[in-house]
């Protein structure tokens, strides 16, 4: 089964046009030439005729090695998945209006650990039962404890109230530096 974000690239006998744009492997354009004779230029040099941008037309073609692009294509490729992965981590604290002075210690510790190692922290703050009627008491709570980490990371706005909990994202200093 064929990964789909994968890209198919023609070579040599697979491509069709009967003329093609080529490009040599030192990068040199060397212009519009009949296919037979780009394919015998690449055998020359024993290499490959890779179709690079096949919409255009005519097409254009790279004479190159064509395994060794293709592995190069998959080191990239897995480069920017290795990226993707370290950007969509986020770590979540919860808290609540009556935690006592070493829990959010202990909170914090977590927290600040999360944001150096370059993850986003999600900050939760839970009503239960009687909690809600003091939403001020929470309020109070989330705002002492994400002033503490601002030294660790930036708040993406104020704490918001949703239904049953007060929430706060924070990004770490290194995110919002290279932004």
């Amino acid at each position: 089964m064929k990964n789909e974000n994968e890209k198919f690239y023609r070579a040599n006998n697979h491509i069709k046009f009967s003329s093609v744009i080529v490009i040599d492997k030192d990068g040199k354009n060397l212009g519009q030439l009949p296919l037979q004779r780009a394919k015998d230029i690449a055998l020359e040099d024993g290499l490959d005729l890779v179709e690079i941008a096949p919409n255009s037309r005519p097409p254009v073609c790279r004479i190159m090695d064509f395994g060794k692009f293709k592995f190069e294509q998959k080191v990239k490729e897995k480069k920017q998945k290795k990226k993707q992965q370290k950007q969509s981590h986020t770590k979540e604290v919860r808290l609540s209006p009556s935690i006592q002075e070493h829990d959010i210690e202990t909170k914090f510790k977590a927290a600040a650990k999360f944001l150096a190692a370059g993850q986003k922290v999600n900050v939760k703050l839970e009503f239960k039962r009687r909690e809600l009627a003091h939403r001020d008491i929470g309020f109070e709570v989330m705002n002492k404890f994400v002033e503490r980490l601002k030294e660790h990371g930036t708040p993406f706005g104020k704490p918001k109230s949703e239904g049953k909990s007060i929430f706060c994202m924070i990004d770490p200093k290194e995110a919002v530096e290279t932004k």
